[in-house]
C-alpha cells in the first residue's frame, strides 16, 4: 500500500474509534434526556461508523492489483462507496424528518442539561476526527465520503448545543426537533455532493473541471492532425482520468511519434496519463465492399 494509502487507513481507523466511543455514550444520554437531537446525532453517528468502516474496505479493494476480468482492478469500490455514503445519508435524513416533524406537533419534555452536556462532548470528539480526515487525501472518494458524514455531524452537534440552551433557558421544548431539521439539511447538502461526484464516475463523465473540447482542440492543434474522432474522456476511480481517440494524421507524416507527443501533450497540460490513441494516416479514398459481392466470392473459392 502507498504511503497516502496507509496514511488514508490510519486517520479513518483513528476516527473510527472516537466515533464508535461517542456514539454508546450519545445513545444513553439520548434515551435518559428524551432527546430527538441527541438521538438523531447518535443515528448520524452510526451511519459515520459504517460510512468509515465502508470507506476502509473500500481502500484496500482499491488497491488490489488488477488481474483476470478486471483488468482495472478494483478502482472504483471507492466510487461505490461515496455512493453508498451519499444514499445513507439522504435515507437517514428522511427518517429523521419524520420524527421532528412529529415532535414539533407533540414535544416531549427535553432534559436541557444533559443534551447540553453531551453535544459539548460530540463537539469536542468530532472536531477532533474531522481534523483527521480533513488532513487525509479527500481526492478518494471514499475518505470524502467520511469526511463528509463526520463533518455533517460536527454541524449537528453545534445545533444540538444551540438547541439546549434555548431548552435550558427558556423551556421551549421544540428547538429539539427544530434542531434535527436543520441538521436534516446539511445532511441532503452532503448526500447531494457524494452522489453526484460519484454519480459522474460511474456514467462515465468527464472529469469534473476538465473540458472535453478544449482536450479535442488540443489535439487537433497539432499540425500533424487533420482530423479526431470518436473522442472518450472519462474516469476509472480517483485520480485516474482515461482518454481514447481515433487521430488521422497527414500521408507523409510519421503517425508513431504523432501519438507520442500527443500522449506526452496530454499527460503535460491535462493530467491524463492513461491514454488510447488510435493514430492512422488519412486516405485519400475509402474502400467498400459489397457484402453479396463477398458472399459470390466466397462462394466460388
Amino acid at each position: 500500500m502507498s504511503t497516502s494509502g496507509s496514511t488514508n487507513v490510519r486517520r479513518l481507523s483513528f476516527a473510527l474509534a472516537l466515533i464508535v466511543g461517542l456514539m454508546a455514550g450519545e445513545v444513553v444520554s439520548g434515551i435518559l434526556a428524551h432527546s430527538l437531537a441527541l438521538l438523531t446525532d447518535a443515528a448520524h453517528m452510526l451511519t459515520d461508523a459504517g460510512a468509515i468502516g465502508l470507506s476502509l474496505v473500500a481502500l484496500r479493494l482499491a488497491r488490489r492489483p488488477a488481474g483476470g476480468d478486471l483488468t482495472f482492478g478494483l478502482k472504483r469500490a471507492e466510487t461505490l462507496s461515496a455512493q453508498v455514503n451519499g444514499a445513507t445519508l439522504v435515507v437517514l435524513s428522511a427518517l429523521i424528518c419524520y420524527s421532528a416533524v412529529r415532535r414539533l406537533v407533540s414535544p416531549p419534555e427535553v432534559r436541557g442539561w444533559i443534551m447540553l452536556v453531551v453535544a459539548l462532548a460530540g463537539i469536542a470528539v468530532n472536531a477532533v476526527a474531522t481534523w483527521q480526515l480533513a488532513r487525509a487525501d479527500r481526492a478518494n472518494m471514499a475518505v470524502e465520503g467520511s469526511f463528509q458524514h463526520i463533518v455533517t455531524d460536527l454541524y449537528a452537534f453545534v445545533g444540538t448545543v444551540a438547541a439546549a440552551a434555548v431548552i435550558v433557558a427558556t423551556g421551549f421544548d421544540r428547538a429539539d426537533p427544530i434542531a434535527s431539521l436543520l441538521v436534516v439539511a446539511l445532511m441532503l447538502r452532503s448526500a447531494y455532493g457524494l452522489l453526484h461526484a460519484s454519480g459522474r464516475v460511474l456514467l462515465e463523465a468527464a472529469p469534473s473541471g476538465m473540458s472535453v473540447e478544449e482536450i479535442g482542440r488540443a489535439i487537433a492543434a497539432d499540425p500533424r492532425v487533420v482530423d479526431v474522432h470518436d473522442l472518450h474522456v472519462w474516469e476509472i476511480g480517483a485520480d485516474f482520468p482515461s482518454l481514447s481517440a481515433h487521430v488521422l494524421v497527414g500521408r507523409e507524416d510519421d503517425c508513431h511519434a504523432a501519438r507520442r507527443d500527443l500522449e506526452q501533450m496530454l499527460r503535460d497540460q491535462f493530467g491524463i496519463a492513461h491514454t488510447t490513441l488510435q493514430v492512422e494516416h488519412r486516405r485519400e479514398t475509402l474502400v467498400s465492399i459489397d457484402p453479396l459481392q463477398r458472399e459470390r466470392s466466397q462462394a466460388q473459392s
